[in-house]
C-alpha cells in the first residue's frame, strides 16, 4: 500500500485525535438552527442551547464516575489544569505547599512555576527509571501546610500510569486536595474520582475524538467540597468558577465524544494492544534496535516511545513525513531543540533523549496501516543510521 503526501498514516494520538464523524454529525445543529446562547433564559434558541450543554454534561461527568454538578467547563485540559492549580494557590493566599513531579505536562510545571513566583512553596518529586511517582514518596513530602498534590495520570510522552488509587488514598486520609492531570488516560482507562479519591481532574475533548478548544474540570463539591478562587470573572456561568459564553457545539461534541469512548473503551483498548504488539514485532524483524521507555506494563495501550541509538529522530521524522505521522514527544515540547524534560528525567542522556519518537495509535488505524508504518520506521531508522540519502523506498507488504 502506497501512501501520499495528502494521506500520510497518523500515529500521533497523544497530540490530538481526529474528530469522530458521529461527534461532528452531533455538533452540527448548534451551529446553525440551535444557534442560541445557553445563558438566554427568556426564550427557546437559549433554552435548547442550556439543554444541549446540561445533557453533556451528564455524559462527561459518566466518564469518569463523577456527579454531574462536578464538571466546569473550560477551553481545554491547560485551562483546566492552570483553574486547579492557581484557584487551590488563589483561595490559600498564595500561602502553602504543593507536590508535583517531574515528569508533569509543561502546563502543570508552569502553572506551579507561575504559584511559586508568587510565595508557594513547591517541591517536585523526582521519578523512577519507568516514570513514575510512588505513593511513599507522596507520604513522605507531605508537610502540614501542604495545600495540593498534582500529578499526571499517564504520562502523554511515555505512557507510564501512576498509582492513582494508592496516592488517592493518602491524600484523602490527611485531607490533602488531589488534582490528577487525566488528559491522556480519560476514554482509555476505567476511572472513577470518588474509588480513586481525586478531587480536582483535568482532560480535554480532543484527546478522545472530540473537538479542539472545549475540556473540563472536575470539582469535587462533596466530602469534602474543594475550594477553588475563579481565574475568569464574568456574567457567573459554571457556578460562578468560569465566566465567558458557553462554546455550546463544542461542549455538545465534547458530550458525545465521552459518550462514545465510555461504550467502547473495552474493545478498544484491545485493538490498540493488539496493534502495539504487531508494531513491536514487525520493528524487531526490520532489524531497528530500540528501547522502550516507561513502564514495561503499567502504560496505555496505544503509547509507544522508542529510543534509537545511533540515529537523531528529526532525521528518521524527516524521511517519514511524507508516509508516517509521528512525533518526538510532546506536542508543546516538541516546539524548542531541547530533550524532552521527562526523557531525561528517566535518566536518559540528551543524545538518547534526541533519538527517540512517540508512537501513538487510535480509533480509525488498520492492522494494514500498523505493518506499512513498521516497516517504514525500520527503514528510516537504519538510514538515520547510516546517514544515507535519498527517500524511504515504498513498502509492498507480503500476503
Amino acid at each position: 500500500m502506497k501512501t501520499t503526501l495528502s494521506s500520510p498514516i497518523y500515529l500521533d494520538h497523544q497530540s490530538t485525535t481526529p474528530m469522530d464523524p458521529q461527534v461532528l454529525e452531533t455538533m452540527l445543529p448548534f451551529f446553525t438552527e440551535n444557534f442560541g446562547n445557553a445563558s438566554s433564559n427568556t426564550h427557546s434558541f437559549g433554552w435548547i442551547a442550556k439543554e444541549a450543554v446540561e445533557e453533556a454534561r451528564k455524559q462527561v461527568a459518566l466518564i469518569i464516575g463523577s456527579q454531574e454538578r462536578e464538571i466546569i467547563f473550560t477551553s481545554g485540559a491547560t485551562e483546566s489544569i492552570s483553574m486547579a492549580i492557581m484557584g487551590v494557590a488563589l483561595s490559600h493566599d498564595f500561602k502553602g505547599h504543593i507536590i508535583t513531579s517531574n515528569v508533569e505536562h509543561r502546563a502543570v510545571l508552569e502553572a506551579c512555576k507561575t504559584a511559586e513566583k508568587r510565595g508557594i512553596r513547591v517541591t517536585i518529586l523526582n521519578a523512577d527509571h519507568n516514570g513514575q511517582i510512588s505513593s511513599s514518596q507522596i507520604e513522605e513530602a507531605l508537610t502540614p501546610d501542604t495545600i495540593l498534590v498534582s500529578l499526571i495520570y499517564a504520562n502523554n510522552e511515555i505512557g507510564t500510569i501512576n498509582p492513582i488509587e494508592e496516592i488517592g488514598f493518602i491524600c484523602r486520609q490527611k485531607l490533602i486536595p488531589f488534582h490528577v492531570d487525566a488528559t491522556q488516560a480519560v476514554g482509555k482507562l476505567c476511572i472513577s474520582v470518588d474509588t480513586e479519591g481525586v478531587s480536582l481532574m483535568s482532560f480535554s475533548a480532543h484527546k478522545l475524538y472530540g473537538p479542539k478548544g472545549v475540556g473540563a474540570l472536575y470539582s469535587r463539591r462533596r466530602s469534602p467540597r474543594i475550594k477553588l478562587d475563579p481565574l475568569i470573572s464574568g456574567g457567573g456561568q459554571e457556578m460562578g468558577l468560569r465566566g465567558g459564553t458557553y462554546n455550546v457545539p463544542g461542549i455538545v461534541g465534547f458530550g458525545k465524544a465521552c459518550e462514545m469512548a465510555h461504550e467502547v473503551r473495552i474493545t478498544e483498548s484491545t485493538r490498540m494492544l493488539e496493534m502495539r504488539t504487531s508494531f513491536l514485532r514487525i520493528l524487531s524483524e526490520n532489524t531497528a534496535a530500540f528501547k522502550i521507555n516507561g513502564h514495561p506494563t503499567q502504560r496505555l495501550c496505544n503509547n509507544l516511545s522508542l529510543t534509537f541509538e545511533g540515529a537523531k529522530s528529526v532525521d528518521i521524522l524527516g524521511r517519514l513525513h511524507r508516509s508516517v505521522a509521528l512525533s518526538t514527544g510532546s506536542s508543546c515540547s516538541s516546539l524548542t531543540a531541547e530533550p524532552s524534560h521527562v526523557l531525561m528525567a528517566l535518566g536518559l542522556s540528551a543524545p538518547q533523549a534526541l533519538g527517540t519518537v512517540r508512537i501513538g495509535f487510535g480509533r480509525f488505524n488498520t492492522m494494514t496501516q500498523i505493518a506499512i508504518a513498521a516497516r517504514e520506521l525500520a527503514i528510516a531508522v537504519q538510514c538515520a543510521r547510516q546517514k544515507t540519502l535519498g527517500p524511504v523506498k515504498d513498502l509492498q507488504l507480503s500476503p
